[in-house]
């Protein structure tokens, strides 16, 4: 079918796109806004998001980035789903217990948009494996639970200059904050949590984790990738987002780069 004209709500005419008839219905509500339009939603798809980490927040992320239209969804984890997985992972089914989450979600997500591409990495990334999913991503959404795995993602986003969307839950707490290598006054994620600080991880398996809060901080993580990916709105970089999800109370913090940072400062540079 040939590609066709969206007018917006003034009834004035968008350019024409080369999304065939199907997909301008499908994303018709992003293209009449103002701010995305045809080309925003274009960029979408022909954008690459890696999503490191398939569970509680990686499960809401990645389908709000499938149902928005990324074009291709690098999906990484090595884990298998468990029963107690079900309680806030809402990227999984009963029924794909024991399959590799990576598997899991891809189904899933075939199941809301079969055009979006899901790689399914199946493995949890490092060293040259990690930096060549970095490479290839327009955004990375860091849906880890360990302060490791978060300072390697980090050191990759920085290294490619790829912009970082990092999230955490944990009981009733939740985080979240965005890092830009591409921007000179970015903070890193390296800034705010030195690598070697004597930080204690805490998971869920052990502390509990309150199941609406991983997709309040997983959607929050889609919307800032959506963003950075799409090229609108204004996303949080040099911020971060403390939500306290017992009182539902959002509090913002600036964060300032560290010019000293062993991963983004200007000896590292």
């Amino acid at each position: 079918m040939p590609a066709l004209s969206i007018s917006g709500p003034a009834g004035a005419p968008r350019p024409v796109s080369d999304m065939d008839d199907r997909q301008l219905l499908r994303y018709s509500r992003h293209i009449l806004l103002d701010e995305i339009g045809v080309d925003g939603q274009e960029r979408l798809l022909a954008s690459t998001a890696l999503v490191v980490g398939a569970g509680g927040l990686g499960s809401p992320a990645a389908l709000y980035l499938a149902s928005a239209g990324i074009g291709r969804l690098l999906l990484a984890d090595g884990d298998t789903v468990d029963l107690t997985n079900l309680q806030r992972q809402i990227l999984h089914r009963e029924a794909t217990v024991g399959m590799t989450k990576v598997e899991s979600g891809r189904r899933t997500l075939a199941e809301i948009n079969h055009e979006v591409e899901v790689v399914a990495l199946g493995e949890r990334l490092a060293d040259g494996a990690l930096e060549d999913a970095v490479a290839r991503s327009t955004v990375v959404l860091d849906c880890s639970d360990n302060f490791a795995t978060r300072h390697a993602v980090n050191r990759a986003c920085v290294k490619a200059g790829v912009p970082l969307v990092s999230g955490a839950a944990i009981r009733f707490d939740g985080q979240l904050a965005v890092f830009d290598p591409r921007r000179a006054e970015s903070p890193c994620y390296h800034c705010l949590f030195p690598e070697g600080q004597e930080i204690e991880d805490v998971r869920c398996a052990v502390m509990g984790v309150f199941a609406p809060l991983t997709g309040i901080v997983g959607t929050m993580q889609a919307a800032e990738a959506l963003k950075l990916a799409g090229g609108f709105g204004k996303p949080m970089v040099g911020q971060l987002i403390l939500i306290d999800a017992r009182s539902m109370e959002l509090q913002t913090i600036l964060l300032p780069k560290d010019p000293h940072c062993a991963v983004c400062g200007d000896a590292a540079r």
